[in-house]
């Protein structure tokens, strides 16, 4: 079998990686990166170190022209500043639901969508993606809940004649149990990148960047890329 997985350069994705070659071997993986806009070029390029890291092939597709009526904070052409507050503190302020501002419109379903057309030609039966329970707390992502991953895995499947299916293996775990699982197979998370914005360090205050440093602490380690 061979496997396809979008990597993003940031802990989730990693860790699917290291998952998906335990399973087949650096040999039947493809790593998938997708540039669609963002602000900054770190998580691309950590993507590729991490790929090399592996020695798993690795290709790059650009794809923000999809995005560029689109207003995210996380995207380059946009002029909305990235909040420096928690995904929970977010969400309060949502009312307790509601997509965040560094949601970019679909872009799991134009990205998974993509991929599942390349593992076609490139002989790849199942993509993997690295949604998790914490980014679909209060809809704040809704391209990363259960029901989109279903939904969109029928679709995949149903346009490819069954030739084809997605994966979250991380789907029910939260951002403490992707970290233990990822050090449990040894995953280079020193060449990882979360942070929203592109400094030469992590800014720490951004959601994604509160969401890392809590899950390294709940696994009463330091994270080995600061």
């Amino acid at each position: 079998m061979k496997l396809a997985v979008l990597l993003s350069g940031g802990i989730d994705s990693t860790t699917c990686l290291a998952m998906a070659i335990q399973e087949v071997g650096a040999e039947n993986v493809i790593a998938l990166n997708m540039h669609y806009g963002q602000k900054h070029e770190k998580e691309c390029l950590c993507a590729s170190k991490i790929a090399a890291y592996y020695k798993v092939k690795y290709y790059e597709h650009d794809i923000s022209s999809v995005f560029k009526y689109s207003n995210c904070s996380l995207l380059a052409n946009s002029d909305h500043e990235i909040k420096h507050e928690s995904y929970a503190k977010q969400l309060e302020e949502l009312g307790g639901q509601g997509t965040v501002e560094t949601y970019v419109p679909f872009r799991n379903g134009v990205m998974l969508s993509i991929a599942s057309a390349i593992s076609l030609s490139l002989g790849a039966e199942v993509v993997y993606y690295g949604a998790h329970a914490d980014d679909r707390a209060g809809r704040a992502y809704p391209d990363c809940t259960v029901e989109f991953f279903n939904s969109m895995n029928e679709a995949v499947r149903q346009g490819t004649g069954g030739t084809c299916i997605l994966k979250a293996p991380l789907l029910y775990m939260n951002k403490a149990e992707v970290v233990k699982t990822g050090l449990g197979l040894n995953a280079p998370y020193k060449y990882t990148w979360s942070c929203y914005e592109g400094d030469e360090k992590p800014c720490g205050t951004c959601g994604t960047c509160i969401d890392r440093a809590n899950a390294f602490k709940a696994n009463g380690i330091k994270d080995p890329a600061l």
